[in-house]
């Protein structure tokens, strides 16, 4: 017996040295990643790997351009449609989190998930899409590593270059030439809220989309982007 509880304390220990070395090895990037760029990230690599079981041999579409380089009006856009208290949170929304529970269960099922901008890049920049409980947690301790070790214009400047705004298509240079045929320092207040609305569901619009829903959305991002305050 005690022989047995011998071994089940060293599994135990064994498991929590290992589950320590996995977040001291995301921390470390976290940290480097302060003040080198990101050339890629997990979503990334995910996405690539489904678009070449269709099309071997392509390429993801992606320029890494620095804050200074992307237009006022997309921050503002962003942060209107995706993340509104995201200078003021320490990466949790919790009265958005609240009102996405509440959504999902009076419809019965996930239609909305109330992350923070800095939730969402730490889902980008390392985890997989799956929804389990394990991956949830993981998330939430690489979103408190992020806002300890990034200040809030690194972790935007990092989130507005490696989303996805349409089919391979990441960041926001790649996006403005793509939709726009510009560069991301030009877009202008309605590209910008366009954009912005495409969040959500990136795949689903090509280059010179237009639809209702669309439309409607960046309206309300339109209306309320000056109100928006960028770090």
């Amino acid at each position: 017996m005690k022989s047995l509880l011998r071994s089940i304390g060293y599994c135990l220990l064994l498991g929590i040295a290992a589950l320590a070395l996995v977040q001291f090895w995301f921390l470390i990037h976290i940290w480097y990643w302060v003040d080198h760029d990101p050339g890629t990230t997990a979503f990334m690599h995910a996405r690539l790997d489904r678009i070449r079981d269709k099309t071997p041999g392509a390429v993801l579409q992606h320029q890494w351009v620095p804050y200074n380089r992307i237009a006022v009006s997309l921050k503002r856009a962003i942060i209107s449609a995706e993340d509104a208290k995201f200078l003021d949170h320490e990466g949790f929304d919790w009265d958005g989190i609240q009102k996405a529970y509440e959504k999902n269960l009076k419809k019965g099922k996930i239609v909305s998930g109330g992350s923070t901008i800095s939730q969402q890049l730490a889902k980008n920049l390392f985890l997989s899409g799956e929804r389990t409980w394990w991956r949830k947690a993981q998330e939430a301790v690489i979103t408190v590593m992020i806002e300890t070790v990034m200040t809030k214009r690194r972790i935007l400047e990092i989130y507005l270059n490696v989303i996805e705004w349409g089919n391979g298509v990441f960041g926001a240079q790649a996006a403005a030439r793509y939709h726009f045929n510009t560069a991301a320092a030009n877009l202008s207040a309605e590209q910008s809220a366009q954009l912005a609305a495409m969040v959500p569901s990136p795949r689903r619009y090509g280059r010179g989309s237009e639809t209702p829903y669309l439309q409607k959305r960046k309206d309300i991002i339109l209306s309320r982007m000056n109100s928006a305050a960028v770090p």
